[in-house]
């Protein structure tokens, strides 16, 4: 009598898992409530049994595929134009799987470590530095009931599980929003306003994180700036991308935004770090096929890394040499950086509050760089070139929108100037037309001038444009040799 029950829970078993391989399983990814890639093509993918047609129907477009020998599948829908409109789209093999709610926008993923995991719910009202009261995301949290606004939160769970519940996309609004990317919410905001088009974000990002677990392995080895000097990628390299990244493609996206900075920066890392951007880039463009992704960074805040915690003796310039590094990855095509050299109100706080600002930023860039609205001014002045005029260096700026202007009305803040012997002293700045003169009483040949060079500071040298502009040296050593595609 035992053999007889032995045997039919096997048949019971075998016959489960023979259906559950029959059936069309679809990535955590695509799901109830999504919002799919509007003007170019979007794959729908999945698995079922080896062999098996797939049909895939999603407003009037009906398309086929078959599954390969391993059970994989996928189809391609043609390019669509934007919808409010909620639709069904349906997959058709053994068995059909219905998607309701789906609407057709514009879908970025933002990625990085805590301040970019930084949920809504995390503040009440805060000042902003010029202590004007503004309202924080828990403020928005009251307000946010925008239908047109989706999220996706992965994680290291849900992206590797399957179920049939397809739920992981949200409306920006109540717990769902609480739990999800600030920053990554106020970008989606503000592009929807501004687009007037729906908006998926998704958020994945790991609190604590250095910049190798999101790479691809192979992704360094294709660069030779580590093999020519021999270094050791450490800090494991693909822990997060074959987790976290992998999952999501080839989900149709318009491009990247990436918060992540501060856990390298404890390592005191320069250089090195613009090289770990460019193939963290180059990996997540080859997985999705497009070496045009647009890919928009954050530069760190201000914070007090001389009193942290890290393997390296910290200077005040730890910091400054990590934002350099930041900045050189320009270079890299498709790619812009925001400023946060004004939002941080305690420098003891590595998680500055103000992702509202952060978000908005981004969204500048995108609107200018991606949409096409040149209107926009996205940055803030950026170091160009210098030339000494007996004891002044004049420097040059490209981005000055609207003209150069130091934001509170006082004297230029930040600004260090040195001779032959290297010694920085601080420097009388002064804006003349679009370019700034800087000079000191001590030094009669200036030779170098820095901007912003620690890391406590929060300099005044905006554009009239609000943006404030980015820290440089003009007597930086190190270069950037952007790998050859």
């Amino acid at each position: 009598m035992k053999g007889i029950k032995i045997i039919v829970c096997l048949i019971i078993t075998c016959h489960c898992s023979t259906t559950s391989m029959a059936q069309v399983v679809l990535p955590k990814i695509l799901g109830n409530g999504m919002v799919l890639q509007r003007n170019q093509p979007v794959p729908i993918w999945g698995t079922a049994k080896p062999g098996e047609k797939i049909t895939v129907k999603f407003n009037k477009q009906s398309k086929t595929g078959v599954t390969d020998a391993s059970g994989k599948w996928m189809v391609i829908l043609n390019a669509m134009q934007a919808s409010v409109n909620p639709a069904t789209l349906t997959i058709i093999g053994s068995n059909t799987v219905e998607l309701h709610d789906i609407l057709v926008g514009e879908v970025w993923l933002c990625s990085g470590q805590s301040n970019m995991q930084y949920e809504m719910r995390k503040n009440s009202k805060v000042k902003k530095p010029d202590t004007s009261t503004v309202n924080s995301p828990v403020d928005e949290l009251q307000r946010a009931h925008n239908p047109n606004i989706r999220i996706f939160l992965a994680t290291q769970k849900n992206l590797q599980k399957t179920d049939s519940t397809h739920s992981d996309w949200s409306v920006a609004e109540d717990s769902a929003l609480r739990a999800f990317s600030a920053a990554g919410y106020f970008f989606a905001k503000n592009l929807n306003h501004d687009l007037n088009v729906p908006v998926g974000i998704i958020s994945s990002a790991v609190s604590g994180s250095r910049i190798e677990p999101w790479v691809s392995p192979d992704a360094f080895e294709a660069i030779p700036y580590f093999k020519t000097n021999d270094i050791k990628v450490e800090g494991d390299p693909g822990k997060f991308y074959s987790k976290m990244i992998e999952p999501l493609a080839p989900f149709a996206l318009k491009g990247f935004l990436w918060y992540q900075g501060e856990s390298n920066c404890f390592l005191g890392e320069t250089i090195t770090y613009t090289y770990k951007m460019e193939a963290l880039i180059n990996s997540w463009r080859k997985l999705w096929s497009n070496k045009n992704l647009p890919f928009y960074y954050v530069q760190i805040a201000p914070y007090y890394y001389t009193q942290g915690k890290g393997p390296v003796t910290y200077t005040e310039f730890t910091e400054p040499e990590l934002r350099e590094a930041q900045a050189m990855a320009l270079q890299i095509p498709h790619t812009d950086m925001i400023v946060t050299t004004d939002l941080n109100d305690d420098l003891k706080n590595i998680h500055p509050p103000f992702k509202w600002e952060i978000g908005r930023r981004l969204e500048l860039q995108a609107l200018t760089n991606t949409y096409g609205q040149k209107q926009v001014i996205s940055s803030g002045p950026m170091y160009k070139g210098m030339k000494t005029n007996a004891n002044r260096i004049i420097l040059e700026f490209k981005s000055i929108g609207d003209g150069l202007v130091s934001h509170d009305g006082k004297p230029l803040s930040d600004f260090t100037i040195a001779g032959a012997d290297g010694k920085f002293v601080p420097a009388n700045a002064t804006i003349v037309g679009n370019h700034i003169e800087v000079s000191a009483p001590s030094v009669n040949a200036p030779v170098a001038a820095r901007f912003a060079w620690s890391e406590s500071a929060q300099p005044n040298f905006y554009n009239r444009n609000g943006l404030p502009a980015v820290p440089f040296r003009t007597d930086n050593p190190l270069k950037f040799t952007l790998t050859a595609n």
